[in-house]
């Protein structure tokens, strides 16, 4: 008589084109999962770069608006003045007798 080596599974016979069944179907619902997870990722991805070009537009707007306003020749009676701490100011193109430079 001899000792037995190993115990029989439990998923010999019979219960092997169960368990295939039931591990292929595990496979398909995971994949279907991975497969909405990356639509979902990749409209949010699209929606993030469409958010930064229209804000990198509107930067460039902003830029060229700006440059626009800064090179006409504008009001001869506004000077241009900075503030440069507190209550303080400085002004320019004007001279020190209140004449236009």
């Amino acid at each position: 008589m001899h000792a037995l080596t190993e115990r029989p599974s439990l998923f010999d016979g019979a219960w092997r084109s169960l368990a295939w069944l039931g591990g292929a179907l595990s496979a398909l619902v995971a994949s279907t999962i991975a497969a909405v997870i990356a639509v979902i990722f990749t409209a949010a991805l699209a929606v993030v770069a469409l958010m930064g070009a229209v804000a990198v537009g509107f930067a460039g707007l902003a830029l060229r608006a700006r440059r626009t306003a800064r090179s006409g020749p504008g009001d001869p009676n506004v000077i241009d003045a900075q503030r440069v701490g507190g209550n303080s100011w400085v002004a320019y193109g004007w001279d020190r007798d209140g004449r236009k430079v």
